[in-house]
């Protein structure tokens, strides 16, 4: 996928922005251990508040987690089921509820889908840290639920991002779109999604990871190499794929799905893409970052180098945010098993012969 966008504003000083790169995240699993910690949650909850003061911005700016809270929810439309309590983990401005209440969710399939994806939910939990950025489109027309009258949106704000105030078996399903990346203890979050899960119930999830934001990250080593004759850590580590699957293994999820996905949005210059980074309030939150603005020598450089590495035909500029989806069941009795080793009745051979 390939977005072009105009930037939402051009801010006076520019701060360590860059939340992506190869640095590869590992994990020890350890089940709801909150000792390591490689984000500063408070510095994170700051961006957030921030980037909700500024609405109009923050709205302009929330086309990438639109994009992803709308592809997490299609998922929805293979599963043949109703539910009847949904939590929506780090609800960011409620992305996934604006998914949900879209009309026209798939109108190509035969035949098509019209009816709101919010129809097959009775009550959707949106759970976030931030007040402000959670109560930001309350009045907004895109979460008016007057076309589905049986939807209800209830908001929680919660006081640990990492710690789930829900009881065991509580909720029917569990979504969540762009906000994972953020957590320090992720095995220990997942296992928590697992306990609040009623049985043979899904968890749909959507994170960066990756090779996200390569082009800003290599461009800005490049350019404070030459400059400064150094490298700040402006780098935040994130899951890589085959990461993530274990983990939903471990945690004791089962049926597991994990693919990745690259969406790629055009920007006329690096400065826009990082206004807009500011402005969905992802900035840097790595324990130890560098504090202050970034120079204005590095940010030059940095735009020159990004444009002769990475610029498009046109003049613009590309930026990969690499997601990872991932589907997990909590384990139940009624599940669909596997059968005995040996216990089959056809071979393979045979069938592959007989073509």
């Amino acid at each position: 996928m390939r977005l072009n966008l105009a930037p939402v504003c051009r801010p006076q000083q520019w701060k360590p922005l860059l939340m992506g790169g190869t640095a590869r995240r590992s994990y020890a699993f350890q089940s709801g251990s909150l000792n390591f910690e490689v984000f500063n949650r408070r510095a994170k909850w700051l961006q957030k508040e921030r980037a909700a003061a500024n609405v109009e911005g923050g709205r302009q700016a929330d086309y990438l987690k639109d994009e992803v809270a709308m592809r997490v929810c299609e998922r929805l439309l293979d599963v043949k089921r109703q539910f009847p309590r949904v939590l929506d983990l780090g609800a960011n401005s409620c992305n996934i509820a604006r998914a949900l209440l879209r009309p026209n969710p798939d109108p190509e399939s035969e035949p098509p889908v019209t009816d709101p994806l919010a129809t097959k939910i009775t009550e959707l939990v949106a759970a976030e840290s931030s007040h402000s950025l959670l109560h930001r489109d309350h009045d907004h027309p895109s979460l008016s639920t007057t076309h589905v009258p049986d939807f209800k949106l209830t908001r929680h704000v919660l006081e640990h991002d990492e710690l789930l105030p829900f009881e065991p078996d509580s909720f029917d399903m569990v979504l969540s779109s762009m906000s994972m990346h953020w957590i320090n203890d992720l095995p220990g979050v997942l296992s928590q999604i697992n306990s609040v899960l009623k049985p043979d119930y899904p968890f749909i999830g959507a994170m960066l990871g990756g090779d996200t934001l390569y082009e800003l990250r290599t461009s800005l080593q490049l350019a404070e190499q030459e400059r400064k004759g150094g490298i700040s850590p402006h780098v935040s580590p994130l899951a890589d794929v085959r990461d993530v699957g274990g983990l939903l293994q471990r945690t004791g999820f089962k049926m597991l799905t994990v693919d990745v996905e690259d969406i790629v949005v055009d920007y006329p210059d690096m400065f826009a893409l990082m206004q807009d980074l500011q402005a969905m309030g992802e900035g840097n939150a790595v324990l130890g970052r560098e504090m202050g603005p970034i120079g204005r020598d590095v940010l030059l450089a940095g735009d020159a180098i990004y444009r002769a590495l990475h610029g498009n035909e046109d003049g613009s500029i590309p930026a990969t945010f690499r997601i990872i989806h991932m589907i997990g069941w909590k384990e139940s009795p009624h599940q669909a098993q596997p059968l005995r080793r040996g216990s089959g009745q056809a071979s393979l051979k045979d069938l592959l012969e007989g073509q």
